[in-house]
Order: structure tokens, then C-alpha cells, then sequence
């Protein structure tokens, strides 16, 4: 008996170290081959032995034998999310609510949230009239936990990934007003679904109407030449295109939109491994070339909606009326792995044509609104302002 313990112990001890190998080993690679701008500037050498002395003191110190499996799972799970504020290891559960990210009759709360690798998650948008919206949530709040599980060890992905569900089932966030306080509150609030289509459209007083963008993903663009264009192609007074709190889509769909209003061999490009570059394009006819742009952003436009931010600022001269952009657009890749669970890696740096880089640099707004104030109000208003000069 107290050899086959030996055994076992033994086995434990070489699995925890081909675990820390193994995360050595990805390091090293990672720092050699990732993206431009990415990797970080510490030696790889000064890495490997950094975590071999961690290595050592586990092995000597620590006052339990480490579960290699569990050791092995935060170990991978820290690597990929510490990569970047988009890249990810998701478990079971996260993999089946990314799947499912794109169902119309999706449920969700109404809060989009923003947050970097060992940090709460912090309360950048609040769609109006949603659950959320009415619960007296700010922007602003850091939120600890959702349904008891703490956000500091989930990525930005997951955070927003758990506030989805099939169901019409409430969720429970614990709610922070500074993130060092231990003063917080527990709240219940409803999912239900919040969009009908992936765009709304609204007239406004001396503008050709405002689009407001949903969800950037696929039949968007289709719908909104159906139900819209035609009328679209009659006015000749600025369009408002509303961005704020559009933080779902894929790039694809991005082309589509900006495609609407320019055409052009070239839109910009993603950088990849090796400083290969992915020219985005859009091919087919503007139709509404002519339509003069005002765009209306906050912490919340991510992803392709920069993008699509950004391309009409640099092609149209569109006046950027908000908050600026957090820097998010960029390819991802999604794999998974025969347990069930997934991985969302980061392939490319989104670059516009003139060759500036928004990651982590995001759009600044010409017109300005203030961080605490975002309504609809107000932006309404600061539009109106430059309505004369466009």
C-alpha cells in the first residue's frame, strides 16, 4: 500500500511538472511567433526562470499535493487569457453560449460589460429600456460576480457570454461601485429578449433618420436593404448611424455595412503572425454614396462596429459624435477541444488603409459626450449642434 502511495505521488509530482512545461513551453512560443504588438517586452529567458522558481516552491512548499488536473486547467486557462483581452479558454457551458451568441430569440439582461485579464467586470453600456436598464445600474459599476461566480477569473468574453440564456431565467450580479470597496449589493434581474430584428429605425427632426445597429451578424445588412434602402436613397440630410452598445458581430457583416456607403478595393487589413496582411475590401456599388454620415459610439461600440466606426471616419470624413472606443477589432479564431471545452484566439491586428492601428487605441469622438451622461437626449442634442456644418 505504501508503495503503490508512492506511486502515485510520484505520478502526481511529474504530471504537475509536465503541466508547468507545457505552460513554458506555449510561453516561449507565443512570445517567438505571436502578433505584432501583442507579445510582451520581458526576456522569454527571464519567463522560464521566473516560473521555474515557481515551479520549486510549489513542489517544496506548498502545504497540499497539487490536482494536476486542476493545476493543468487554470494553468492553460491563465496562459490564453492573459494573452490579450479578447483571446479565451472557455469551459463547457461558454462554448454552448457562444454557439448560441447568434439566435434571434437569444435572452439578455441589457448591460455590456468591459473588462482585462485578473479585474472585475466593469458597466460600459446599459441598453434602454432593458431589464438591467431599469434596475438602477450604472455605468460605470463593476460587477463581482454573476450568479455567484466571481468575473475577476472571467475573460471579457465570458462575462458577456454569462449574461445570455435560452430561458427567460434571471441571473444574480453582485454589484460593486468601486472596484477596491467590499460594500456591495446582490440584485436579480430578468433576461428577456431584447431586439426583434439586428437594427431599429427611427426618424429625427433635420437628419435622414437614425439606424441603430443591434447585433452585426449575419441578414443585418440584407434586412436593412429590404425594409430601408429605398427610402435611404431619397434623403440627403445626414444619417445618424447609432454604434453605441454594439459590441456583437462579425467583421464580414462590418463589410457589408460600410459597404452601403463606400466602395473600395481596400478598407484596411488585418496584420497576422509573420506581419502577413488580410486585405478587407468592399466590391460591390455604394448606394448611398451620397448620404452624408454622423456616427454615435460609446465604451460599448466594439469589434466590427469600430470598424465600421473608423472606416466611414477615414473614407466619408462621418463626424464621430460620443465616447471614444475601446480598441477591439480584431480576428479570432474559435476552436474546440474533444472535452467540450474552447478556445478563442486573437490572428489579427485590424488596421485601417492609411495604416493606423486601433487596437487598444479604439476612435476618438469629434464631439465629445461625457462618460455618465449618454442619453439619447444628449447626443440628440450634440448632434443637432453640428447638423449646419455638415
Amino acid at each position: 500500500m505504501i508503495e503503490s502511495n508512492k506511486k502515485m505521488t510520484a505520478k502526481r509530482v511529474k504530471f504537475l511538472l509536465l503541466t508547468i512545461l507545457i505552460g513554458v513551453s506555449l510561453l516561449l512560443l507565443l512570445e517567438k511567433n505571436f502578433l505584432p504588438g501583442l507579445s510582451s517586452k520581458d526576456s522569454p529567458l527571464e519567463k522560464y526562470s521566473l516560473l521555474g522558481k515557481v515551479a520549486s516552491l510549489i513542489q517544496n512548499e506548498y502545504v497540499e499535493k497539487p490536482d494536476p488536473s486542476k493545476t493543468m486547467k487554470g494553468a492553460f486557462k491563465g496562459l490564453i487569457d492573459s494573452l490579450d483581452t479578447l483571446s479565451t479558454y472557455l469551459d463547457k457551458e461558454s462554448v454552448s453560449r457562444y454557439r448560441q451568441r447568434k439566435e434571434q430569440d437569444i435572452k439578455d439582461i441589457g448591460i455590456i460589460l468591459y473588462k482585462k485579464y485578473g479585474l472585475f467586470a466593469q458597466v460600459v453600456g446599459i441598453i434602454e429600456n432593458s431589464p438591467a436598464g431599469k434596475t438602477g445600474i450604472k455605468i460605470g459599476d463593476y460587477i463581482s460576480a454573476l450568479d455567484n461566480r466571481s468575473t475577476l477569473t472571467m475573460s471579457l468574453i465570458e462575462a458577456n457570454l454569462h449574461l445570455k440564456s435560452k430561458k427567460e431565467i434571471p441571473i444574480n450580479l453582485k454589484i460593486l461601485k468601486r472596484a477596491s470597496t467590499e460594500d456591495s449589493t446582490t440584485i436579480k434581474v430578468e433576461r428577456k429578449q431584447l431586439f426583434k430584428e439586428r437594427f431599429s429605425y427611427s426618424s429625427s427632426e433635420g437628419t435622414s433618420g437614425i439606424l441603430k445597429i443591434h447585433k452585426l451578424y449575419p441578414d443585418c445588412v440584407i434586412k436593412i436593404k429590404e425594409k430601408l434602402l429605398s427610402r435611404l436613397k431619397q434623403q440627403n440630410k445626414p444619417l445618424i448611424l447609432d454604434l453605441r452598445n454594439c459590441y456583437e458581430g462579425e467583421i464580414e457583416e462590418a463589410q457589408r455595412l460600410i459597404n452601403l456607403f463606400i466602395k473600395s478595393p481596400k478598407i484596411g487589413y488585418f496584420e497576422k503572425k509573420g506581419k502577413s496582411k488580410e486585405i478587407l475590401s468592399c466590391k460591390e456599388e455604394a448606394e448611398l454614396k451620397k448620404l452624408p454620415l454622423i456616427i454615435w459610439t460609446n465604451q460599448a461600440t466594439i469589434g466590427p462596429a469600430e470598424a465600421v466606426a473608423a472606416v466611414l471616419k477615414e473614407f466619408r470624413k462621418a463626424k464621430i459624435v460620443g465616447i471614444q472606443t475601446g480598441g477591439l477589432v480584431a480576428k479570432q479564431h474559435f476552436f474546440t477541444f474533444e472535452d467540450g471545452t474552447g478556445l478563442l484566439l486573437t490572428s489579427g491586428i485590424f488596421t485601417l488603409s492609411s495604416g493606423k492601428k486601433l487596437w487598444e487605441k479604439g476612435i476618438k469622438p469629434d464631439i465629445k459626450i461625457n462618460n455618465k451622461t449618454q442619453s439619447h437626449r444628449l447626443y440628440l442634442e450634440k448632434t443637432h449642434n453640428i447638423l449646419s456644418k455638415i
